[in-house]
């Protein structure tokens, strides 16, 4: 089948079933009113689960195969779904909720037959069925609540769980499973509906039987895929690819316990609670969890055949510097309304925050893109004829335009380096030098890491009100789906897929378009660098071809 259709018949259905739940939640008693635990100030409907649930499963019971583990995914997802919005109407208490997940998850792992079969650290092949089945339900358990617990402001739960799918589709597709591409892509594409009325402010939650649809689907798809699909990677990866939400259980629980309080009774201290508390604001800590999120997510793809101790040593590193950054914020008494005062200016919430989040990012694309035009043109090994013309034309308009008048200039100039930076990309898909596989990776890397500057730069740039870009969480989020997405449309261009020629782009002229309009310069380094590589090409196509 067509996973494009699947997609966006997702997407399609989310949109379209949120809005009508919406008008209906008042009448059904669906909505979350504002307590001290929540960061919400007037009720919100907490219906946006319909929409992810539905939307995910109508593709899988129309072109799912027909598969008994299939049957058993899809009962448990409706369970899920049914339990959570009675507990979303009525407030029915967590022991309820274990009811209705047990009830889910027993299915999969009985019917379906999908258990761990090999655990990471132990060197065992194989372990005994029973324990792998005991440890597969409370594993599937253990995911539905960290991401239900993890669902604590706009944007959050949705936006971790789509960059985690992004991994587990870009991994799947590595081995062409087509059920758990099929499962990953639907649900990203009812999550993409969802999202588009989540945005802080929010008009809409997705409430119990949504979080708890991803989290079990997010385990489900983990498991199906390390145990069964791709048996080659290593089990540990899991850790990497779900991130941040199994940590923050943890470390909650730990909390509880050592509190002497009820373990699943709710609180303000999960990951995201802390950094409001230190005064951070709502979209800040969102864009801030999705980075690290994102971390954990490219190092798993990265690793996905490595040691396990090797990608928990990973993780671990990432976490705890995660969680010992805070508790250092923490007990030093550090609060972000204090360092906006003391350092003078609206957005720095600190010197390092400065830094790490508005100055780094600057720098890495001043750097980075400049790079990338210059060694791309560099290796770049034919280049048509007509190309070369056309490189030859803005290599000569360049020069030319730095003696127009102020206006003009900065129009010419944005145009000449998009025509640039289109060339050496096209020309990389379709005229590539022989693949090394670390070049691959190194890439790879680069478009993952630009699209996270891009979004860094745009967030957190103290000028950007002053500027066209009025961006929010889910702008930065979308960087990152744009990636995800890669390598899934059947359009090619010289043995290349579309969708890889227009995702690069996308990230680059975000980048580029973000650097023309900080620095109104006659010449920068993206100007000289763009001079440079037409120059290359141009001479290229017009002696050499």
């Amino acid at each position: 089948m067509d996973y494009l259709v699947a997609i966006v018949a997702a997407i399609a259905i989310s949109l379209a079933l949120i809005p009508a739940m919406i008008r209906l939640a008042p009448a059904l008693g669906m909505m979350d009113k504002p307590d001290p635990r929540k960061v919400h100030e007037i009720p919100v409907p907490r219906v946006g689960g319909w929409g992810i649930v539905i939307g995910a499963l109508a593709p899988v019971i129309l072109w799912g195969p027909d598969d008994p583990l299939i049957y058993s995914y899809i009962i448990g997802a409706a369970v899920l779904l049914l339990f959570g919005a009675l507990d979303d109407k009525l407030e029915m208490g967590h022991y309820t909720k274990f009811v209705g997940q047990f009830i889910a998850v027993l299915p999969v792992v009985t019917y379906g037959d999908l258990y761990v079969s090999s655990l990471p650290f132990l060197g065992l092949d194989e372990i005994p069925h029973i324990a792998g089945r005991v440890f597969t339900f409370f594993a599937l358990v253990g995911m539905i609540n960290a991401i239900n617990h993890s669902d604590g402001l706009d944007g959050l739960a949705g936006g971790e769980s789509l960059l985690s799918l992004g991994a587990i589709a870009f991994l799947a597709y590595q081995v062409d499973s087509h059920s758990v591409i099929l499962i990953t892509l639907v649900t990203i594409g009812g999550l993409l509906g969802f999202l588009r009325y989540n945005t802080h402010p929010a008009s809409v939650f997705m409430g119990d039987g949504g979080s708890q649809f991803l989290g079990f689907t997010l385990g489900f798809l983990a498991l199906l895929l390390t145990q069964r699909v791709d048996t080659s990677l290593s089990p540990a990866v899991v850790f990497l690819i779900l991130g941040l939400p199994i940590i923050d259980i943890i470390v909650v629980f730990k909390k509880r316990i050592s509190q002497g309080m009820n373990w699943f009774a709710a609180t303000r201290n999960h990951i995201h609670h802390r950094f409001l508390d230190l005064g951070l604001e709502h979209q800040e800590t969102v864009v801030i969890i999705y980075s690290v999120q994102a971390l954990c997510v490219v190092s798993g793809i990265f690793l996905r055949n490595e040691n396990d101790w090797l990608i928990l040593l990973v993780y671990l590193v990432i976490c705890l510097t995660l969680f010992a950054s805070l508790v250092y914020l923490e007990k030093s008494g550090w609060s972000s309304s204090d360092s906006k005062r003391s350092l003078g200016f609206d957005n720095a919430l600190s010197v390092v925050r400065h830094k790490l989040l508005v100055v780094a990012p600057r720098q890495y694309l001043d750097l980075a893109i400049p790079a990338f035009l210059l060694i791309g043109s560099a290796r770049i090994g034919d280049v048509p004829r007509d190309f070369g013309v056309l490189a030859a034309g803005v290599f000569f308009l360049l020069l030319f335009e730095a003696f127009l008048k102020k206006p003009t200039r900065s129009m010419v100039r944005r145009v000449l380096i998009y025509l640039t930076i289109v060339c050496v990309v096209y020309l990389q898909l379709d005229f590539p030098r022989p693949a090394i596989l670390w070049v691959t990776y190194l890439k790879l890397a680069f478009y993952m890491f630009t699209a996270l500057a891009v979004g860094l730069a745009i967030r957190f740039s103290p000028k950007r009100r002053k500027h066209e870009f009025h961006t929010t969480a889910m702008d930065y989020l979308m960087l990152f789906v744009v990636v995800a997405a890669m390598g899934f449309s059947n359009i090619q261009i010289g043995g290349n897929y579309i969708s890889v020629f227009v995702v690069k782009l996308v990230i680059l002229l975000y980048a580029c378009e973000l650097m023309i309009i900080e620095k109104r310069k006659r010449w920068t380094l993206l100007t000289t660098s763009s001079l440079i590589a037409s120059g290359m090409l141009g001479i290229k196509g017009l002696f050499f071809s």
